[in-house]
């Protein structure tokens, strides 16, 4: 799997901003057969940093509804996997400048 393929994108949510602020902890929606190790290089790579430590979870579907005027339309968010890289004391990652 190309470095390019591992990261998808990261997640900026307020719980994630918190993360980053007090813990320099980072939040990646990352490929589903992407290990550990993989996600490390991708970090390392593309934003030149040292990692610490990479945590990753599989977040699980979710059902939606919604109401129409044709009735209640019904559907499913797809879930996807997760990675919180932790990187070394005094570095950071800076998200915004790309948007």
């Amino acid at each position: 799997m190309r470095l390019a393929e591992i990261l998808l994108k990261p997640i900026l949510s307020e719980k994630s901003n918190k993360l980053q602020e007090k813990r320099g902890i980072y939040s990646f929606k990352v490929a589903r057969k992407a290990n550990k190790l993989e996600i490390k290089t991708a970090v390392q790579s593309f934003y030149g940093v040292n990692v610490a430590e990479v945590r990753t979870m599989v977040v699980p579907s979710k059902s939606k509804s919604k109401m129409t005027k044709s009735g209640v339309i019904s559907g499913r968010k797809p879930g996807y996997k997760k990675a919180l890289v932790t990187v070394a004391e005094g570095e950071t990652i800076d998200l915004y400048t790309n948007i």
